[in-house]
């Protein structure tokens, strides 16, 4: 009960990471601005026809971003995705997320909520896309801090080492595994993760971990679809941590297409 409270006091706002998108791109309008008056107040030895191609690369530079979020924005507010937009707006989060999290944090957001919000950008762009995956092409990528740190029987070679003693969330997604067909992995980092998914060729992703690395991975994978389920850190970062079993279990029944059954059964 004790987290779930803390989640419902602190959840992430998608809001937040479109209005820094949006405050990002009027940053550089603003520095486009600046250059253009530089250029054309003081005495620099540019010729104009190099100007103007710079000028134009610009401002048709600035247009793309503008619209990637602008279909990131109608998506949201749609709840179904825009066609022709998507591969702009993936180009417009991916260009302006290094400004956003520095231009947050000077008005006063954590990484960690930022990147929140950003993870829940992401969830949400990828349910309008309502893809439907088989369970074979379905990958959980899980941290292996998830494991007690004193168990001794360690699965980041072979999930299947675990013992089911329930101590830990490997029970959970394992039980996960069982029930859907889907394949679960436990990485030790970044590099681990790329290596599983190059090894077994996912078309969709449900990854468990915290914000950084969720949203690294995230980005990394692009465009291939992941859907974040931040993991709880009682005991610090990367130390016997959990996961909301149930919110993994949504996530895979979304990329199986069970939401979408059990909406025409009601």
């Amino acid at each position: 009960m004790e987290f779930s409270l803390l989640d419902a006091v602190q959840k992430p706002q998608k809001r937040l990471f479109v209005g820094l998108l949006t405050a990002s791109l009027l940053v550089l309008v603003g520095l486009m601005g600046l250059i253009w008056y530089l250029f054309t107040h003081r005495n620099f030895p540019l010729e104009k026809t190099v100007l103007y191609l710079l000028l134009g690369g610009i401002i048709s530079f600035l247009a793309l971003v503008g619209f990637g979020i602008m279909g990131v924005i109608l998506t949201l507010w749609r709840a179904r995705t825009v066609p022709g937009l998507q591969n702009i707006m993936r180009v417009a989060i991916n260009l302006l997320f290094p400004l956003a999290v520095p231009l947050g944090q000077m008005i006063g957001f954590s990484k960690a909520r930022i990147r929140s919000s950003f993870i829940e950008v992401n969830n949400q762009l990828v349910r309008t896309e309502k893809a439907t995956f088989k369970p074979s092409e379905v990958l959980v990528l899980a941290p292996h801090c998830l494991q007690m740190h004193d168990c001794p029987h360690k699965i980041t070679a072979n999930t299947h080492n675990c013992r089911r003693c329930g101590r830990c969330s490997v029970d959970r997604l394992l039980e996960l595994e069982e029930k859907y067909g889907v394949k679960v992995v436990v990485a030790t980092g970044g590099t681990l993760a790329r290596k599983f998914i190059k090894e077994f060729h996912p078309r969709a992703v449900v990854a468990v971990a915290c914000e950084r690395d969720l949203t690294s991975g995230i980005q990394d994978s692009n465009p291939l679809p992941v859907l974040g389920v931040l993991n709880r850190r009682p005991n610090g970062p990367c130390n016997d941590t959990w996961v909301d079993g149930q919110r993994v279990e949504k996530a895979i029944e979304y990329f199986l297409g069970l939401h979408k059954r059990a909406q025409e059964n009601v």
